[in-house]
């Protein structure tokens, strides 16, 4: 056996004997001479070694070249463009292809582009050789090679219509169908160059899950033009990570529009009684208190506001802390809600509490009761729809009189029956004691006692939600706390 050989035979890589052996005398010639047969064979074996993937979710940006095997599922338009400095126009074609570790596009130029249209097919192998680079849609690869590959099965089925199951990192020309859980306002943000972009969000869910939809510049003022419940199609998406999650987006080629279609979302919440500090979870049942929305002032000047709801299911009850815009969202006692994404936290005397900040989402399930305000625990009583399924004998609470729970935990409600502040405001040097709810956990902390917020500064470690009294010397208009309990 040759040098050669027994090198290819130790190479890990699909790639031909006689592939190999034409690469290793095209190594030999561009090194002039300065390799033999036996190192140039080594050097090969490096580079074929580094360029050959596992998947099609092992490709990153900034490869410098990639092989892997993947199954053709969308073939796009050819798309003319003029090159500067040159008189014929160039040409692309993408053309979207997967495996069953992710999906990713292939960007078929010039003379490639052609043959691609005229010669692949949907659901054919493609055996490719690549750049990988990060495109309008994620990851993209400039095609340098591909052939067709008749021996290898890749099991992925091909669908005009995604589930949000279906999702993966890299794919693109989704078209998916499912119910608006939440809607985000439209904000906006100033790029590099100096535009202005606009950016928003929808929470979607059908049978198989719930996915984050990213809506940008022209598509982004439709969130504020669907409502919650509402049906709607995700026509060309592209799927993004983002914190770990996938994320499905909507440039200016696609768009979302409201259909008249049923999609069933169950959300697949955990049982109230097994949750832990530090999970993010998704929990689900029904509300049998909502405070009033409190509004503080932050480090930065800005306004905040906060809104407290206790939530029940079947084996236990928890505090929910709604931020930001969420605290706006129409929820009262007696609602069915699901709350997805919430982080589990300490709150006050060891009780947990969920903090719902801007990655959860918020769905109403079912209506509240008729005439309830929703800011009043008051009236809940017998008539409260599906609150009775969630108590086991009045083991984990009284269907008869939610607000009996609530007075047990010794929650944040409490924190209505503070003392009001006075109407003076306190003066340097004077020693107080005020009691609130955290509202900025971090230095400083913000309580806030439904009237007004004060800054303290202590060392203590508390948690969002949680009703402490502090007790010390006002200075500059802080607290500085000798006690914080």
């Amino acid at each position: 056996m040759s040098d050669i050989e027994g090198i290819y035979e130790d190479l890990e890589a699909d790639v031909s004997l006689e592939e190999f052996r034409e690469a290793v005398e095209a190594k030999v010639e561009q090194m002039g001479g300065l390799a033999d047969e036996e190192t140039a064979a080594m050097l090969v074996a490096h580079e074929v070694g580094e360029s050959e993937v596992g998947g099609v979710a092992d490709i990153e940006p900034g490869m410098e070249e990639v092989k892997f095997v993947a199954k053709v599922t969308n073939i796009g338009d050819v798309r003319t463009f003029e090159r500067e400095g040159e008189d014929e126009d160039g040409r692309v074609v993408n053309v979207d292809v997967a495996d069953e570790t992710g999906a990713v596009r292939a960007a078929f130029w010039d003379e490639r582009a052609a043959a691609a249209v005229e010669e692949l097919e949907e659901g054919q192998v493609l055996r490719i050789k690549g750049r990988p680079k990060d495109g309008y849609s994620g990851v993209e690869v400039s095609v340098d090679e591909a052939q067709p590959d008749d021996d290898v099965e890749i099991d992925i089925q091909i669908s005009d219509t995604h589930t949000v199951e279906d999702l993966s990192l890299g794919l693109s020309d989704v078209t998916l169908v499912g119910k608006v859980l939440e809607t985000d306002s439209v904000r906006t943000f100033e790029r590099d160059d100096g535009s202005e972009g606009k950016v928003s969000n929808l929470t979607l869910g059908d049978e198989t899950g719930r996915v984050r939809v990213t809506l940008w510049d022209e598509r982004a003022d439709l969130a504020a033009e669907i409502e919650p419940e509402t049906t709607v199609e995700v026509i060309d998406g592209y799927v993004r990570e983002r914190d770990g999650q996938l994320e499905l987006h909507v440039g200016n080629r696609g768009t979302v529009e409201e259909v008249d279609e049923d999609v069933e979302y169950v959300p697949d919440s955990t049982p109230i009684e097994s949750l832990e500090i530090g999970q993010t979870v998704d929990i689900a049942g029904v509300v049998r208190s909502a405070d009033p929305t409190r509004t503080f002032d932050r480090d930065d000047g800005s306004e905040g506001q906060v809104r407290n709801i206790r939530v029940q299911d079947a084996t236990g009850d928890i505090r929910v802390a709604l931020w930001g815009e969420k605290a706006d969202i129409d929820i009262g006692p007696g609602d069915e809600v699901a709350i997805a994404d919430v982080e589990i936290q300490d709150g006050w005397q060891d009780d947990l509490e969920a903090s719902a900040g801007w990655r959860s989402t918020v769905s109403v399930l079912g209506e509240a009761n008729p005439g309830s305000d929703g800011g009043d625990t008051d009236g809940a009583g017998d008539d409260s729809p599906g609150l009775s399924s969630f108590a086991d004998d009045g083991e984990n609470g009284d269907a008869d009189g939610p607000e009996s729970s609530d007075a047990a935990a010794g929650s944040a409600d409490e924190a209505d029956d503070a003392p009001a502040a006075e109407d003076d405001e306190p003066v340097d040097g004077e020693t107080i004691e005020f009691t609130g709810v955290v509202v900025q956990a971090g230095d400083p902390v913000i309580l806030d006692d439904g009237e007004t917020t004060m800054r303290v500064d202590t060392g203590t470690d508390v948690g969002l939600g949680e009703e402490v009294t502090a007790r010390g010397t006002v200075r500059d208009g802080r607290l500085d706390a000798d006690e914080l309990f």
